[in-house]
């Protein structure tokens, strides 16, 4: 499986002239402890009700139900290029996920059916969080600045428009594998939002779910 380390640094260095606003952004967050209240490995991820693009409600317990680890991964959204990157390495990997015995699921606030598109390209099953309620519950929400948030709407991302709302509040991406009992085996999160978890390392993980 091919790391994705080297495409994600790749969408860095594109992106350098950002690079000064993105390291304070991240130096700020980590200051305050941004993603610190998220689950950890060893708890019980905290259940949800999420509907699909269709509408359709999917429970955490429902889909915990035939005893199946699952992975699920927190998106920024197809509008980012690091989500990019990590969704088309999930759709790579889908193969190896199914054979280790476990299903990924995508959750991302983004509207107008983008949160499917991306889950079409990982190879998972999609759910909208709508207005990031659950990302807010799970300590998964950063407040950007409204300079930051004018500069993706100049270059063609209005997150207010991607979102709704105020278009300031984004997730932090995160990648968690729970057993069939919904207990956290592995854990990502990381308000850099241009590191992510290699899927490689998330399905290794799947020997001890």
């Amino acid at each position: 499986m091919t790391p994705i380390a080297p495409a994600l640094q790749a969408e860095t260095e594109r992106l350098a002239h950002l690079a000064a606003d993105y390291d304070g952004l991240v130096a700020k967050l980590a200051a305050l402890g941004a993603g610190r209240r998220a689950p950890q490995v060893g708890q019980h991820f905290p259940g949800f009700a999420l509907p699909d693009a269709a509408g359709r409600f999917h429970t955490l317990a429902e889909l915990l139900a035939p005893g199946t680890p699952l992975v699920i991964s927190f998106h920024r959204g197809l509008w980012c290029p690091w989500c990019r990157v990590e969704s088309a390495a999930w759709g790579d990997a889908a193969e190896a996920l199914a054979a280790a015995g476990s299903r990924l699921i995508t959750i991302s606030a983004e509207l107008a059916g983008q949160g499917t598109a991306l889950a079409t390209r990982a190879g998972g099953l999609g759910l909208v969080d709508v207005d990031l309620g659950l990302c807010l519950a799970l300590g998964l929400v950063i407040s950007i600045p409204a300079e930051l948030a004018a500069t993706y709407r100049e270059g063609g991302d209005d997150l207010a428009a991607l979102f709704g709302g105020s278009g300031r509040l984004l997730p932090i991406p995160a990648t968690y594998l729970l057993d069939g009992g919904g207990v956290v085996r592995f854990a990502f999160v990381d308000p850099d939002f241009r590191r992510r978890a290699e899927p490689a390392a998330v399905i290794a993980a799947l020997g001890s779910a």
